[in-house]
């Protein structure tokens, strides 16, 4: 590895793939991409052709020939763990999309091979770094908030039947692992399962599938979510609204309540004083990115390779992730025996 150059590819170039090309060329000065792969042909020729780099249609001829630093896996859920734990055995770091897995035992095995081998994993749970939830996280951290009481959050996007039908793996338990909960509301439960930072003392929940034809996941879910701490955790989530509407976080605190979402921070304190934070006036629009997948990717990116390059300590590795993870099993093993089809 060249210490001031990292060697990347991309394995998968899906939908969220712009996310991460568009990243890699926006830190040319810590990395150089070299291949893409794609089973579908023409999508792996058509990154390549763009970025002029090498296309391949089988990952593991990808790792076998190419003297690549890391790798970014963006598959289907199911996908995830077998690609990392060979890129893990070829010594290739691995940043891979969320979620880790569909189940919780072949997340925490990807997690101890790396270990093992000594190399990084890193896991995309890009809303963490937005100006948003680094104002709050901080002030619960400098103990400016108190104790966290509670918490909640909303989610009400839209998946419509037409969504499930451009994919042969969404919608599907053994290929994405479920529906709403680990697909569009793991970010929410991220944010508030990193703020409050305690194991996890119960799960309860619910889930139904109220208003899709074509799948039987859950399209809709609510739960409790209690900590050792203390904390009792409130979620709902749904993808039958008209549109996507912003998620809401909420947090009643000993000195303070916070309002929240993916753009904007309101701290209220109990003093009379308020803190905010916003959404940068100046982030870069990347073509064919969604809203709803925020702006942070190439902060999370740009963390991955200095920790790949030995600068500072990677941020949110495979067991950081596994922490929300687990959560995330936990509330599809609770709640999945409760679910009800239309």
């Amino acid at each position: 590895m060249d210490s001031n150059r990292l060697r990347i590819g991309v394995i998968g170039c899906g939908r969220i793939s712009v996310m991460h090309f568009s990243a890699t060329q926006s830190l040319k000065d810590k990395a150089t991409l070299i291949c893409c792969c794609d089973i579908k042909k023409d999508r792996a020729d058509a990154f390549a052709k763009k970025y002029d780099v090498k296309a391949y249609y089988d990952y593991k001829q990808m790792l076998d020939e190419e003297q690549l630093d890391a790798v970014h896996v963006l598959l289907p859920h199911y996908l995830h763990v077998p690609v990392a734990l060979y890129a893990f055995e070829k010594g290739v770091a691995v940043l891979s999309e969320k979620p880790m897995s569909v189940d919780y035992e072949s997340a925490k095995k990807t997690v101890d091979l790396a270990k093992e081998k000594g190399v990084l994993y890193g896991v995309i749970l890009q809303c963490r770094y937005n100006n948003s939830a680094q104002l709050v996280k901080k002030a619960y951290q400098n103990g400016k908030l108190g104790k966290i009481i509670s918490a909640r959050s909303t989610l009400t996007w839209a998946r419509p039947d037409s969504y499930y039908l451009e994919s042969d793996w969404k919608g599907t338990w053994d290929k994405e692992g479920g529906g709403v909960v680990i697909d569009q509301a793991i970010h929410s439960i991220d944010l508030v399962n990193w703020i409050v930072d305690s194991p996890v003392k119960s799960v309860s929940c619910s889930m139904a599938n109220r208003g899709h034809d074509i799948v039987k996941v859950e399209d809709s879910a609510e739960g409790l979510i209690v900590y050792e701490n203390g904390v009792k955790y409130g979620f709902y989530c749904m993808n039958n609204y008209g549109c996507d509407e912003p998620i809401e976080i909420k947090l009643y605190c000993e000195n303070a309540k916070v309002v929240f979402d993916y753009d904007d921070a309101y701290i209220y304190y109990n003093d009379g004083t308020k803190e905010e934070a916003h959404q940068s006036s100046n982030v870069e629009t990347v073509e064919g990115g969604k809203d709803y997948w925020g702006f942070q990717h190439v902060r999370q990116i740009e963390q991955f390779y200095n920790a790949c390059l030995k600068k500072e300590p990677l941020d949110i590795s495979g067991e950081e992730a596994l922490k929300t993870h687990k959560l995330v099993c936990d509330i599809y093993k609770c709640g999945k025996p409760t679910m009800n089809n239309k």
